[in-house]
């Protein structure tokens, strides 16, 4: 069984200074716990370097920015916390995890008072879905929850309130035997997983929604560039489900599933075929490093 996370060995850097993991704790009257005023970011390391390390960092501030609280560190300071912490803890490939959050001085909706507080914890994490299954292609189902309409939650923030939801639809799935739960948009559009972007292949061209009410996630972008990089044309559009038993190929992308195919959404079945297959090279090629200063 895996050892819980508030028992591991290691040192987490909190609010300025490195602690040992099983002191980086918070009080249960945190506003961050109760009204959802929290922000984070799910980053990986591959040999050492943390990939999109700075552009994770200015997504980490605005997305605070958003929810109308300022992380008192700057970006250079927090990339150089999270490569201290990696450091500190002797690991090369591993999964990083800055949190900022309000603190316990007021509890009520109100908190503008409140200490902004901000951790970085590392952790070695294998592949997010079960290796054998994700080469064949993971399954997915249907959410029941729909992504919010932008207008009523900031829903380009990637904070904690707004994964409630895909916490619910993933659990649903899993319980169902399937492996994670498609999300439409509050308009009945195609618009992400609970925690990955999506792209369809059809006819040799890429098609992914348009991320106006969803995060437009690093990896995302990074895939697309790779494609884009391979001469293959990229589609950003709405995208409706009956649309979805014209695609040949379908994969996910994000910090934890990388680039990984899908065989099955509901009733609609796709082949893992060779487009899918190069950016999965490809982006397993870019992560590496490749001996010249991080990028950012």
């Amino acid at each position: 069984m895996a050892v819980p996370f508030d028992q591991r060995n290691g040192v987490i850097w909190y609010d300025g200074n490195l602690v040992p993991w099983s002191e980086a704790t918070l009080h249960v009257l945190s506003h961050g716990l109760h009204y959802a005023s929290c922000v984070f970011e799910g980053e990986r390391a591959y040999g050492g370097r943390i990939f999109r390390c700075t552009e994770h960092s200015e997504r980490l501030k605005k997305s605070a920015e958003l929810l109308d609280f300022e992380i008192p560190y700057s970006v250079a300071e927090i990339d150089a916390a999270k490569r201290l912490v990696l450091e500190k803890n002797g690991q090369k490939d591993a999964y990083v995890r800055p949190v900022a959050w309000r603190g316990s001085e007021m509890m009520g909706v109100s908190a503008q008072n409140n200490a902004i507080h901000l951790a970085i914890a590392t952790w070695e994490w294998p592949s997010y879905f079960d290796p054998g299954e994700r080469l064949k292609g993971i399954r997915l189902d249907l959410a029941e929850y729909r992504r919010p309409d932008p207008a009523t939650i900031p829903s380009k923030a990637k904070a904690s309130g707004l994964y409630m939801i895909c916490t619910i639809s993933k659990h649903k799935a899993e319980r169902k035997g399937y492996a994670d739960a498609l999300m439409l948009d509050w308009r009945g559009r195609v618009a992400e997983c609970t925690g990955a972007n999506i792209f369809f292949v059809k006819d040799g061209t890429i098609h992914t929604p348009t991320p106006d009410c969803f995060l437009d996630g690093i990896t995302r972008r990074t895939v697309i560039e790779l494609a884009r990089r391979r001469g293959f044309e990229v589609i950003e559009r709405t995208i409706m489900p009956e649309e979805l038993a014209g695609f040949s190929e379908c994969f996910i992308t994000g910090t934890a599933a990388e680039v990984t195919p899908v065989s099955e959404i509901a009733q609609w079945h796709f082949n893992p075929g060779g487009i899918t297959r190069q950016l999965m090279d490809d982006y397993s090629a870019e992560v590496q490093p490749k001996g010249k200063a991080e990028a950012a």
